[in-house]
Protein backbone atom coordinates (compact mmCIF):
# COMPACT_ATOMS: atom_id res chain seq x y z
CA UNK A 1 0.00 0.00 0.00
CA UNK A 2 0.97 3.43 -0.65
CA UNK A 3 1.75 5.44 2.31
CA UNK A 4 -0.53 8.45 2.84
CA UNK A 5 0.15 11.53 5.10
CA UNK A 6 -2.95 13.50 6.18
CA UNK A 7 -1.66 17.33 7.32
CA UNK A 8 -4.34 19.41 6.45
CA UNK A 9 -4.56 20.42 9.78
CA UNK A 10 -1.40 21.56 10.47
CA UNK A 11 -2.51 25.07 10.23
CA UNK A 12 -4.31 24.80 13.17
CA UNK A 13 -1.36 24.20 15.12
CA UNK A 14 0.94 26.46 14.45
CA UNK A 15 -1.82 29.33 14.63
CA UNK A 16 -1.58 29.07 17.95
CA UNK A 17 2.07 30.65 18.15
CA UNK A 18 2.62 34.04 18.28
CA UNK A 19 3.01 36.12 14.96
CA UNK A 20 7.16 35.75 14.96
CA UNK A 21 7.34 32.02 15.37
CA UNK A 22 4.35 31.66 12.50
CA UNK A 23 6.41 33.61 9.87
CA UNK A 24 9.92 31.93 10.99
CA UNK A 25 8.03 28.41 10.70
CA UNK A 26 6.98 29.34 6.89
CA UNK A 27 10.57 29.07 6.05
CA UNK A 28 10.81 25.52 7.02
CA UNK A 29 9.88 21.91 5.68
CA UNK A 30 6.22 21.65 6.83
CA UNK A 31 6.19 17.94 6.18
CA UNK A 32 8.96 17.68 8.08
CA UNK A 33 8.50 19.44 11.50
CA UNK A 34 8.03 17.04 14.50
CA UNK A 35 7.45 19.69 17.42
CA UNK A 36 8.15 23.11 18.61
CA UNK A 37 9.84 23.55 22.09
CA UNK A 38 8.85 27.17 23.86
CA UNK A 39 10.37 27.07 27.35
CA UNK A 40 10.47 30.50 29.62
CA UNK A 41 12.99 32.07 29.02
CA UNK A 42 14.99 29.92 26.39
CA UNK A 43 14.75 31.27 22.54
CA UNK A 44 12.08 28.55 20.76
CA UNK A 45 13.25 25.87 19.02
CA UNK A 46 11.86 23.96 16.03
CA UNK A 47 12.57 20.17 16.15
CA UNK A 48 12.96 17.98 12.64
CA UNK A 49 14.27 14.59 11.92
CA UNK A 50 17.69 14.69 13.46
CA UNK A 51 18.12 18.38 14.03
CA UNK A 52 16.87 21.32 15.60
CA UNK A 53 16.35 24.57 14.05
CA UNK A 54 16.51 28.22 16.40
CA UNK A 55 12.66 29.82 15.29
CA UNK A 56 13.88 33.45 17.31
CA UNK A 57 16.70 34.91 19.10
CA UNK A 58 14.52 36.31 21.37
CA UNK A 59 13.58 34.12 24.23
CA UNK A 60 10.57 32.94 25.14
CA UNK A 61 8.11 35.16 27.66
CA UNK A 62 5.34 34.56 30.10
CA UNK A 63 3.18 36.34 27.51
CA UNK A 64 3.83 33.93 24.43
CA UNK A 65 3.01 30.91 26.87
CA UNK A 66 -0.16 32.44 27.48
CA UNK A 67 -0.99 32.94 23.95
CA UNK A 68 -0.90 29.77 23.18
CA UNK A 69 -2.55 28.05 26.05
CA UNK A 70 -5.52 30.22 25.51
CA UNK A 71 -5.80 28.43 22.39
CA UNK A 72 -5.70 25.00 23.35
CA UNK A 73 -7.95 22.72 25.08
CA UNK A 74 -7.67 22.40 29.14
CA UNK A 75 -4.82 20.87 30.20
CA UNK A 76 -5.46 16.96 31.89
CA UNK A 77 -3.90 15.74 34.86
CA UNK A 78 -1.27 14.21 32.32
CA UNK A 79 -0.37 17.98 31.89
CA UNK A 80 -1.57 17.34 28.00
CA UNK A 81 -4.06 19.15 26.09
CA UNK A 82 -5.16 19.36 22.28
CA UNK A 83 -6.45 21.26 19.29
CA UNK A 84 -10.46 19.99 18.95
CA UNK A 85 -10.58 18.14 15.85
CA UNK A 86 -6.67 16.94 14.85
CA UNK A 87 -3.86 14.91 16.39
CA UNK A 88 -1.78 17.70 17.31
CA UNK A 89 -0.34 17.43 21.08
CA UNK A 90 0.36 20.67 23.90
CA UNK A 91 2.29 18.84 26.46
CA UNK A 92 2.84 21.35 29.52
CA UNK A 93 5.92 21.86 32.44
CA UNK A 94 5.03 23.38 35.60
CA UNK A 95 7.26 24.73 38.19
CA UNK A 96 6.54 23.69 41.88
CA UNK A 97 3.94 26.12 41.99
CA UNK A 98 1.81 24.56 39.28
CA UNK A 99 2.37 27.47 36.52
CA UNK A 100 2.98 26.49 33.10
CA UNK A 101 7.14 27.77 32.39
CA UNK A 102 7.55 25.15 29.20
CA UNK A 103 5.52 23.28 26.53
CA UNK A 104 5.86 21.01 23.77
CA UNK A 105 3.83 21.31 21.09
CA UNK A 106 4.22 17.82 19.12
CA UNK A 107 2.79 17.59 15.34
CA UNK A 108 -0.07 14.48 15.37
CA UNK A 109 -0.34 13.03 11.40
CA UNK A 110 -2.82 10.46 10.07
CA UNK A 111 -0.54 8.46 8.38
CA UNK A 112 -2.07 5.73 5.64
CA UNK A 113 -0.13 2.55 4.83
CA UNK A 114 2.03 1.79 8.04
CA UNK A 115 0.87 -1.43 8.77
CA UNK A 116 1.62 -3.66 6.05
CA UNK A 117 4.15 -5.59 7.82
CA UNK A 118 2.23 -6.50 10.82
CA UNK A 119 -0.96 -6.46 9.03
CA UNK A 120 -1.19 -10.57 9.00
CA UNK A 121 -1.02 -10.65 12.83
CA UNK A 122 -4.12 -8.00 13.15
CA UNK A 123 -6.36 -9.72 10.37
CA UNK A 124 -5.79 -12.87 12.08
CA UNK A 125 -7.14 -12.07 15.17
CA UNK A 126 -4.08 -12.04 17.41
CA UNK A 127 -3.41 -10.05 20.13
CA UNK A 128 -0.25 -8.07 19.53
CA UNK A 129 2.05 -5.28 21.96
CA UNK A 130 4.26 -2.76 19.85
CA UNK A 131 7.39 -1.60 21.18
CA UNK A 132 9.87 1.09 20.52
CA UNK A 133 11.21 4.09 21.45
CA UNK A 134 8.75 7.23 21.53
CA UNK A 135 8.34 9.11 18.31
CA UNK A 136 9.11 5.69 16.35
CA UNK A 137 5.54 5.54 15.74
CA UNK A 138 3.45 3.46 17.82
CA UNK A 139 0.73 5.82 18.09
CA UNK A 140 0.27 6.13 14.27
CA UNK A 141 0.08 2.25 13.97
CA UNK A 142 -2.57 2.35 16.47
CA UNK A 143 -4.84 4.47 14.65
CA UNK A 144 -4.19 2.57 11.29
CA UNK A 145 -5.25 -1.15 13.26
CA UNK A 146 -8.50 0.71 14.27
CA UNK A 147 -9.50 2.30 11.10
CA UNK A 148 -8.39 -1.05 9.10
CA UNK A 149 -10.04 -3.56 11.85
CA UNK A 150 -13.25 -0.76 11.95
CA UNK A 151 -13.72 -0.25 8.11
CA UNK A 152 -12.71 -3.05 6.32
CA UNK A 153 -13.22 -6.05 8.61
CA UNK A 154 -16.75 -4.48 10.23
CA UNK A 155 -15.54 -5.52 13.77
CA UNK A 156 -16.40 -4.03 16.88
CA UNK A 157 -13.35 -1.26 17.73
CA UNK A 158 -13.31 0.78 20.77
CA UNK A 159 -10.29 3.08 21.66
CA UNK A 160 -9.00 3.46 25.05
CA UNK A 161 -7.78 7.11 24.84
CA UNK A 162 -6.21 8.32 28.00
CA UNK A 163 -4.36 11.65 26.57
CA UNK A 164 -6.46 12.12 23.52
CA UNK A 165 -3.87 11.35 21.58
CA UNK A 166 -4.70 8.12 19.53
CA UNK A 167 -8.54 10.20 17.56
CA UNK A 168 -7.74 13.51 19.13
CA UNK A 169 -9.09 16.48 21.39
CA UNK A 170 -12.74 17.05 20.98
CA UNK A 171 -15.82 14.88 21.71
CA UNK A 172 -15.65 13.67 18.17
CA UNK A 173 -12.73 11.02 16.83
CA UNK A 174 -10.91 12.01 14.80
CA UNK A 175 -11.17 10.43 11.21
CA UNK A 176 -7.84 8.46 11.09
CA UNK A 177 -9.76 5.95 13.37
CA UNK A 178 -12.25 5.23 10.81
CA UNK A 179 -15.77 4.34 11.86
CA UNK A 180 -13.85 2.81 15.44
CA UNK A 181 -16.01 4.31 18.47
CA UNK A 182 -13.36 6.57 21.43
CA UNK A 183 -13.41 5.97 25.01
CA UNK A 184 -12.12 9.24 26.61
CA UNK A 185 -10.14 8.92 30.12
CA UNK A 186 -11.07 11.55 32.63
CA UNK A 187 -7.41 10.94 34.62
CA UNK A 188 -4.51 8.61 33.45
CA UNK A 189 -5.13 6.69 37.04
CA UNK A 190 -8.14 5.34 35.69
CA UNK A 191 -7.12 3.80 32.26
CA UNK A 192 -7.70 0.44 33.75
CA UNK A 193 -11.51 1.07 34.95
CA UNK A 194 -12.04 2.52 31.40
CA UNK A 195 -10.53 -0.74 29.46
CA UNK A 196 -12.80 -2.81 31.84
CA UNK A 197 -15.42 -1.05 31.35
CA UNK A 198 -15.56 -1.03 27.53
CA UNK A 199 -15.42 -4.81 27.75
CA UNK A 200 -18.53 -4.94 30.68
CA UNK A 201 -20.53 -2.60 28.47
CA UNK A 202 -19.89 -2.48 24.77
CA UNK A 203 -19.25 -6.00 24.04
CA UNK A 204 -16.22 -4.88 21.83
CA UNK A 205 -14.46 -7.68 19.52
CA UNK A 206 -11.35 -5.44 19.47
CA UNK A 207 -9.69 -2.71 22.11
CA UNK A 208 -6.87 -0.71 21.50
CA UNK A 209 -5.39 0.76 23.98
CA UNK A 210 -1.96 3.34 24.18
CA UNK A 211 0.77 3.11 26.42
CA UNK A 212 -0.16 0.48 29.32
CA UNK A 213 2.56 1.78 32.36
CA UNK A 214 0.78 0.21 35.43
CA UNK A 215 0.56 -3.14 37.18
CA UNK A 216 -3.85 -2.15 37.57
CA UNK A 217 -3.62 -1.78 33.73
CA UNK A 218 -1.49 -4.92 32.57
CA UNK A 219 -4.13 -7.35 35.33
CA UNK A 220 -6.56 -5.77 33.16
CA UNK A 221 -4.98 -6.02 29.99
CA UNK A 222 -4.70 -9.70 30.52
CA UNK A 223 -8.39 -9.38 31.52
CA UNK A 224 -9.55 -8.30 28.18
CA UNK A 225 -7.52 -11.07 26.66
CA UNK A 226 -8.71 -13.88 28.48
CA UNK A 227 -12.12 -12.63 27.67
CA UNK A 228 -11.65 -13.76 24.05
CA UNK A 229 -11.03 -9.83 22.77
CA UNK A 230 -8.21 -9.06 20.70
CA UNK A 231 -6.22 -6.53 22.39
CA UNK A 232 -3.77 -3.84 20.59
CA UNK A 233 -1.69 -2.48 22.25
CA UNK A 234 1.84 -0.49 23.17
CA UNK A 235 3.88 -0.16 25.96
CA UNK A 236 7.01 0.99 27.08
CA UNK A 237 10.34 -0.61 26.23
CA UNK A 238 12.43 -0.97 22.50
CA UNK A 239 12.01 -4.53 23.00
CA UNK A 240 10.69 -7.85 24.47
CA UNK A 241 13.61 -8.56 26.62
CA UNK A 242 12.72 -4.68 28.06
CA UNK A 243 8.89 -5.79 29.02
CA UNK A 244 10.46 -9.22 30.11
CA UNK A 245 12.86 -7.16 32.50
CA UNK A 246 10.68 -4.79 33.84
CA UNK A 247 8.64 -6.19 36.83
CA UNK A 248 5.36 -3.59 36.36
CA UNK A 249 4.85 -4.87 32.81
CA UNK A 250 6.17 -8.24 32.34
CA UNK A 251 3.01 -9.74 33.07
CA UNK A 252 1.80 -8.92 29.62
CA UNK A 253 4.95 -11.71 28.26
CA UNK A 254 4.17 -14.32 30.40
CA UNK A 255 5.65 -13.26 33.81
CA UNK A 256 8.33 -14.34 35.52
CA UNK A 257 8.75 -16.90 38.71
CA UNK A 258 11.83 -18.01 40.55
CA UNK A 259 11.90 -21.84 40.30
CA UNK A 260 14.52 -23.96 42.55
CA UNK A 261 15.00 -27.69 40.70
CA UNK A 262 15.62 -31.11 42.76
CA UNK A 263 18.83 -32.27 42.22
CA UNK A 264 17.89 -34.75 39.84
CA UNK A 265 16.22 -31.90 37.41
CA UNK A 266 18.74 -29.38 37.69
CA UNK A 267 21.21 -32.18 36.31
CA UNK A 268 19.24 -33.26 33.61
CA UNK A 269 18.69 -30.01 32.31
CA UNK A 270 22.13 -28.61 33.16
CA UNK A 271 21.42 -25.77 34.93
CA UNK A 272 21.75 -24.44 38.32
CA UNK A 273 18.83 -25.71 40.80
CA UNK A 274 17.27 -21.98 41.07
CA UNK A 275 16.15 -20.81 37.54
CA UNK A 276 13.80 -18.17 36.10
CA UNK A 277 10.46 -19.43 33.87
CA UNK A 278 7.59 -17.85 32.23
CA UNK A 279 4.55 -17.87 35.25
CA UNK A 280 1.36 -17.92 33.05
CA UNK A 281 0.89 -17.69 29.40
CA UNK A 282 1.33 -13.70 27.76
CA UNK A 283 -1.50 -11.73 27.83
CA UNK A 284 -0.10 -10.48 23.87
CA UNK A 285 0.56 -13.96 21.55
CA UNK A 286 2.54 -12.06 19.61
CA UNK A 287 5.22 -9.01 20.02
CA UNK A 288 6.28 -6.34 17.69
CA UNK A 289 9.71 -4.19 17.77
CA UNK A 290 9.76 -1.37 15.61
CA UNK A 291 12.80 -0.46 14.59
CA UNK A 292 11.80 2.45 12.30
CA UNK A 293 9.41 3.34 10.05
CA UNK A 294 10.53 0.88 7.42
CA UNK A 295 12.13 -1.82 9.82
CA UNK A 296 10.24 -4.19 12.21
CA UNK A 297 10.97 -7.33 14.10
CA UNK A 298 8.08 -9.61 14.84
CA UNK A 299 7.85 -12.34 17.33
CA UNK A 300 4.75 -14.57 16.27
CA UNK A 301 5.33 -16.56 19.71
CA UNK A 302 5.63 -14.56 22.24
CA UNK A 303 6.03 -17.67 24.72
CA UNK A 304 8.52 -19.57 22.80
CA UNK A 305 9.97 -16.08 22.30
CA UNK A 306 10.22 -15.70 25.94
CA UNK A 307 11.13 -18.95 27.20
CA UNK A 308 14.58 -18.21 24.98
CA UNK A 309 15.00 -15.74 26.82
CA UNK A 310 14.74 -17.26 30.45
CA UNK A 311 17.54 -19.57 28.94
CA UNK A 312 19.95 -17.03 28.32
CA UNK A 313 19.43 -17.66 24.32
CA UNK A 314 18.50 -15.34 21.33
CA UNK A 315 14.33 -14.53 21.65
CA UNK A 316 14.78 -14.67 17.26
CA UNK A 317 11.98 -13.08 15.56
CA UNK A 318 11.17 -12.30 11.70
CA UNK A 319 12.46 -8.75 10.32
CA UNK A 320 10.46 -7.28 8.39
CA UNK A 321 10.98 -4.42 5.64
CA UNK A 322 9.34 -3.19 2.45
CA UNK A 323 12.04 -5.13 0.43
CA UNK A 324 11.08 -8.68 2.30
CA UNK A 325 11.81 -10.35 5.39
CA UNK A 326 14.49 -12.78 6.85
CA UNK A 327 14.98 -14.59 10.26
CA UNK A 328 17.03 -12.70 13.01
CA UNK A 329 19.84 -14.84 14.93
CA UNK A 330 17.80 -17.45 16.79
CA UNK A 331 19.44 -20.41 18.91
CA UNK A 332 19.81 -24.00 17.35
CA UNK A 333 16.68 -25.40 15.90
CA UNK A 334 16.05 -28.92 18.14
CA UNK A 335 16.73 -32.06 16.44
CA UNK A 336 14.85 -35.19 17.82
CA UNK A 337 17.05 -38.13 17.10
CA UNK A 338 16.69 -42.03 17.32
CA UNK A 339 17.88 -43.67 20.30
CA UNK A 340 20.08 -42.01 22.11
CA UNK A 341 18.35 -39.79 22.93
CA UNK A 342 18.40 -35.90 21.69
CA UNK A 343 19.91 -33.87 24.24
CA UNK A 344 21.86 -36.51 26.10
CA UNK A 345 23.66 -39.72 24.17
CA UNK A 346 25.18 -41.18 27.45
CA UNK A 347 21.71 -41.11 29.47
CA UNK A 348 21.08 -44.34 31.86
CA UNK A 349 18.61 -44.91 34.33
CA UNK A 350 21.02 -46.06 36.40
CA UNK A 351 22.34 -42.93 37.20
CA UNK A 352 19.28 -41.78 38.50
CA UNK A 353 18.77 -42.24 42.29
CA UNK A 354 15.39 -43.74 43.02
CA UNK A 355 12.42 -44.31 41.30
CA UNK A 356 12.62 -43.15 37.16
CA UNK A 357 9.82 -40.97 35.66
CA UNK A 358 8.46 -41.70 32.67
CA UNK A 359 6.83 -38.86 30.35
CA UNK A 360 4.69 -40.76 27.65
CA UNK A 361 3.90 -38.50 24.49
CA UNK A 362 1.49 -40.48 21.71
CA UNK A 363 2.25 -43.83 23.95
CA UNK A 364 -0.49 -45.36 26.00
CA UNK A 365 0.49 -45.10 29.77
CA UNK A 366 -1.19 -48.32 30.25
CA UNK A 367 0.97 -50.20 28.14
CA UNK A 368 4.19 -48.40 29.23
CA UNK A 369 2.91 -49.45 32.98
CA UNK A 370 1.96 -52.95 32.08
CA UNK A 371 5.85 -53.50 30.52
CA UNK A 372 6.89 -51.92 33.98
CA UNK A 373 5.22 -54.05 36.23
CA UNK A 374 6.15 -57.24 33.59
CA UNK A 375 9.76 -56.16 33.95
CA UNK A 376 9.57 -55.12 37.84
CA UNK A 377 11.08 -51.98 36.87
CA UNK A 378 11.87 -49.17 39.77
CA UNK A 379 10.26 -46.29 37.83
CA UNK A 380 6.67 -44.86 37.32
CA UNK A 381 4.34 -43.29 34.59
CA UNK A 382 3.98 -39.29 35.29
CA UNK A 383 2.07 -36.85 33.10
CA UNK A 384 4.00 -33.81 34.14
CA UNK A 385 6.71 -33.32 31.77
CA UNK A 386 8.69 -31.13 34.34
CA UNK A 387 8.93 -33.91 37.46
CA UNK A 388 9.78 -36.40 34.60
CA UNK A 389 13.45 -38.51 33.81
CA UNK A 390 12.80 -38.90 30.30
CA UNK A 391 10.20 -38.81 27.63
CA UNK A 392 9.02 -41.84 25.66
CA UNK A 393 7.45 -40.94 22.30
CA UNK A 394 5.73 -42.17 19.26
CA UNK A 395 8.71 -41.67 16.11
CA UNK A 396 5.68 -40.81 13.97
CA UNK A 397 5.16 -37.54 16.79
CA UNK A 398 8.72 -37.09 17.29
CA UNK A 399 8.97 -33.99 15.36
CA UNK A 400 5.58 -32.43 16.66
CA UNK A 401 6.16 -28.76 17.76
CA UNK A 402 4.87 -29.31 21.44
CA UNK A 403 7.05 -32.20 22.00
CA UNK A 404 9.98 -30.22 20.42
CA UNK A 405 8.61 -26.92 22.87
CA UNK A 406 8.80 -29.54 25.64
CA UNK A 407 12.02 -30.50 25.24
CA UNK A 408 13.64 -26.86 24.87
CA UNK A 409 12.25 -26.27 28.00
CA UNK A 410 13.21 -29.72 30.16
CA UNK A 411 16.15 -30.32 28.18
CA UNK A 412 14.64 -34.45 28.57
CA UNK A 413 16.19 -36.98 26.65
CA UNK A 414 13.82 -38.56 23.95
CA UNK A 415 13.33 -42.21 23.19
CA UNK A 416 11.37 -42.50 20.38
CA UNK A 417 9.77 -45.99 19.55
CA UNK A 418 7.96 -46.66 16.06
CA UNK A 419 5.26 -48.75 17.60
CA UNK A 420 2.99 -48.45 20.37
CA UNK A 421 2.99 -51.72 21.34
CA UNK A 422 4.44 -53.48 24.77
CA UNK A 423 7.35 -55.69 22.37
CA UNK A 424 8.59 -52.75 21.07
CA UNK A 425 8.27 -50.40 24.66
CA UNK A 426 10.12 -53.70 26.92
CA UNK A 427 12.69 -53.65 23.82
CA UNK A 428 13.13 -49.75 24.70
CA UNK A 429 13.14 -50.15 28.28
CA UNK A 430 15.78 -52.77 28.63
CA UNK A 431 18.16 -50.84 26.92
CA UNK A 432 17.69 -47.98 29.24
CA UNK A 433 17.89 -49.77 32.32
CA UNK A 434 20.04 -52.26 31.71
CA UNK A 435 18.21 -55.17 32.04
CA UNK A 436 20.18 -58.39 31.35
CA UNK A 437 17.95 -61.21 32.39
CA UNK A 438 19.80 -63.72 34.98
CA UNK A 439 21.87 -61.24 36.40
CA UNK A 440 21.31 -59.42 39.50
CA UNK A 441 21.09 -55.81 39.28
CA UNK A 442 24.99 -55.39 41.32
CA UNK A 443 26.60 -57.71 38.46
CA UNK A 444 24.56 -55.25 35.81
CA UNK A 445 26.21 -52.55 37.22
CA UNK A 446 29.95 -53.92 37.20
CA UNK A 447 29.20 -54.97 33.50
CA UNK A 448 28.46 -51.19 33.08
CA UNK A 449 31.42 -49.54 35.13
CA UNK A 450 33.40 -51.73 33.43
CA UNK A 451 32.57 -51.08 30.34
CA UNK A 452 32.67 -47.57 30.93
CA UNK A 453 36.14 -47.53 32.01
CA UNK A 454 37.12 -49.04 29.38
CA UNK A 455 35.28 -46.55 26.72
CA UNK A 456 37.33 -43.64 28.38
CA UNK A 457 40.40 -45.20 28.55
CA UNK A 458 40.12 -45.97 24.85
CA UNK A 459 38.83 -42.24 23.94
CA UNK A 460 42.12 -41.03 26.19
CA UNK A 461 44.49 -42.67 24.77
CA UNK A 462 43.74 -43.50 21.58
CA UNK A 463 44.17 -47.21 21.19
CA UNK A 464 42.19 -50.27 21.06
CA UNK A 465 40.69 -51.94 24.49
CA UNK A 466 39.55 -55.73 24.84
CA UNK A 467 37.32 -56.72 27.32
CA UNK A 468 37.03 -59.81 29.33
CA UNK A 469 35.05 -62.78 27.86
CA UNK A 470 31.34 -62.76 28.37
CA UNK A 471 28.41 -64.67 27.18
CA UNK A 472 25.75 -62.80 24.16
CA UNK A 473 23.11 -61.19 26.91
CA UNK A 474 26.12 -59.72 28.32
CA UNK A 475 27.63 -58.61 25.28
CA UNK A 476 24.39 -56.85 24.23
CA UNK A 477 24.40 -54.66 27.09
CA UNK A 478 28.22 -53.56 26.54
CA UNK A 479 26.98 -52.87 23.24
CA UNK A 480 24.42 -50.21 24.23
CA UNK A 481 26.84 -48.85 26.45
CA UNK A 482 29.20 -48.16 23.83
CA UNK A 483 26.12 -46.79 21.39
CA UNK A 484 25.54 -44.59 24.33
CA UNK A 485 28.97 -42.80 24.21
CA UNK A 486 29.46 -42.94 20.37
CA UNK A 487 32.28 -45.76 19.66
CA UNK A 488 32.40 -48.35 17.83
CA UNK A 489 31.98 -51.75 19.94
CA UNK A 490 32.77 -55.18 18.14
CA UNK A 491 32.58 -58.54 19.17
CA UNK A 492 35.10 -61.10 18.20
CA UNK A 493 36.65 -64.45 18.61
CA UNK A 494 34.73 -67.28 19.52
CA UNK A 495 32.34 -68.80 22.41
CA UNK A 496 33.18 -69.42 25.28
CA UNK A 497 35.87 -66.75 24.30
CA UNK A 498 33.69 -64.38 22.44
CA UNK A 499 34.51 -60.67 23.94
CA UNK A 500 34.02 -56.89 22.97
CA UNK A 501 36.87 -54.61 21.71
CA UNK A 502 36.46 -51.00 22.10
CA UNK A 503 37.85 -48.71 19.35
CA UNK A 504 38.49 -45.07 19.83
CA UNK A 505 36.23 -42.40 17.48
CA UNK A 506 39.29 -42.46 14.95
CA UNK A 507 37.61 -45.81 13.90
CA UNK A 508 34.38 -45.25 12.79
CA UNK A 509 34.77 -46.99 9.46
CA UNK A 510 33.91 -50.21 11.30
CA UNK A 511 30.90 -51.96 9.19
CA UNK A 512 27.60 -52.57 10.89
CA UNK A 513 27.82 -56.15 10.20
CA UNK A 514 31.07 -56.45 12.16
CA UNK A 515 29.31 -55.18 15.62
CA UNK A 516 27.78 -58.38 16.78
Amino acid sequence: MKIETLTDDLTLLIRTLPDNLQIALEKLPREELLEVIMDLGRPPEARLPGSSVSLSATPVGRADLDQVISTVGEFGADNRAGIEGTLHRISAIRNRHGAIIGLTLRVGRAIFGTIDQIRDLIEAGRSVLLLGRPGVGKTTKLREIARVLADEFNKRVIVIDTSNEIAGDGDIPHRAIGTARRMQVVHPEQQHAVMIEAVENHMPEVIIVDEIGTTAEALAARTIAERGVQLISTAHGNTLENVLRNPTLSDLVGGVQTVTLGDEEARLRGTQKTISERKAPPTFNAVVEIVNHNEVIVHTDTASAVDQLLRNRPAGGIRRTPDGEELVAESAPLVVEPHPPAGSTQFSAADIKGVVRIYPYGISRDSIDRVIRDMRLEAIVTNKPDRAHLIVALRTRAEEPRLRRMVQATGLPVFPVKKNTTSQLRRLLRDVFNVVYGMENEEVDAVVRETEHAIQKAIDEGIVVELSPRPPSVRKLQHRVASRHRVIAESVGSEPKRHLVIYPHAFANITEDQIV
